[in-house]
């Protein structure tokens, strides 16, 4: 049989790099993109075949996916930075691409898309009426894929929690609880005690993504599913989570220092960004996952300690 051709857009990401992982573990050709593609198969070695190339170009992003089964979209702009400007050109550079070779785009999907009238049980049907400026874009990104669709470009979005694991650089838990390549000595928590808050785990992201393209015949044209992953009820379970693994049953959480990213904003571009998404702390949202149930029966969920144990350890936080 033929080998099936996936392209890998963002693979030097965090869910780009699981998902080329779990379809080369499938048995998948895994292309990537790369404006330094010599440099990344030099330093290279788990079997992704690099392209040269920008996913701002739209040619770049047509000729690399050429054969292609599916194109994960996974790339995102540097540091929460220039979305206005990236997000939806290159999202456009997909579809082009997925239009010409006949690919699926899977997107991993976010939980800005939502405001205060969907909150805070989301579902798949809610509403969509943002109240952040990435929220918007994000809106207009699905939109275009949904519209796309009726033309016979056919896309997957896959909504999820805070990603956490051992290869993921921009993300709240890398940013915000730890700190990467020093041992855990105290958690900075974002959110209040008492107030949920909603992780997934990369590797479970990536396989819940494997399973549902490999339900293709059950999905719709544009089809879009949740996760629940791990839902921490009172935002206190994941702090207990990272004392268990550290081997410090009384780790201390202090407070995420808000306060101070007004203050460094104008010097460090990325706190500006994240003061606008400060919201998802202060209330439980919740994505319901039923409808992800019914088509795959059960949802890949690693334990808890487990999933930190990879990812501590992938984040050279644990010590030798």
């Amino acid at each position: 049989m033929k080998q099936q051709i996936a392209l890998v857009l963002g693979a030097t990401g965090g869910i780009g790099n699981a998902m080329a992982k779990k379809l080369m573990q499938r048995g998948w050709q895994v292309r990537a993109l790369h404006r330094r593609a010599d440099q990344m198969a030099a330093s290279e070695c788990g079997g992704i075949v690099w392209r040269q190339g920008d996913a701002m170009q739209e040619q770049d992003v047509i000729a690399a996916a050429e054969g292609a089964s599916i194109i994960v979209h996974a790339v995102n702009p540097p540091g929460y930075r220039n979305w206005a400007q990236l997000v939806v050109p290159m999202i456009d550079n997909s579809i082009a691409a997925a239009r010409a070779s006949g690919a699926r785009i899977i997107l991993p999907g976010t939980v800005y898309n939502y405001g205060a009238d969907a909150f805070p049980d989301l579902r798949e049907s809610s509403p969509q009426n943002p109240s952040t400026r990435k929220g918007a874009i994000r809106v207009q990104l699905e939109r275009r894929l949904r519209q796309a669709a009726q033309d016979g470009v056919r896309s997957l979005v896959v909504r999820a929690g805070d990603f956490f694991g051992p290869h993921m650089a921009n993300s709240w838990f890398s940013q915000g609880l730890v700190k990467p390549g020093q041992p855990v000595a105290a958690v900075s928590y974002p959110g209040q005690r008492g107030i949920g808050h909603q992780w997934a785990y990369l590797p479970d992201v990536a396989e819940t993504m494997m399973q549902l393209i490999e339900h293709e015949p059950a999905l719709a044209a544009f089809d879009t599913f949740h996760m629940n992953g791990h839902w921490d009820a009172d935002g206190t379970e994941m702090v207990a989570a990272i004392g268990r693994v550290t081997g410090q049953p009384g780790l201390k959480a202090k407070s995420f220092p808000w306060w101070l990213l007004p203050l460094a904003a104008p010097f460090v571009p990325v706190f500006r960004e994240l003061r606008e998404m400060s919201y998802l702390w202060r209330q439980p949202l919740r994505l319901d996952n039923r409808r992800l149930l019914q088509l795959l029966g059960s949802e890949p969920h690693t334990r808890l300690d487990e999933a930190l144990k990879a990812t501590l350890g992938g984040m050279g936080c644990l010590k030798q």
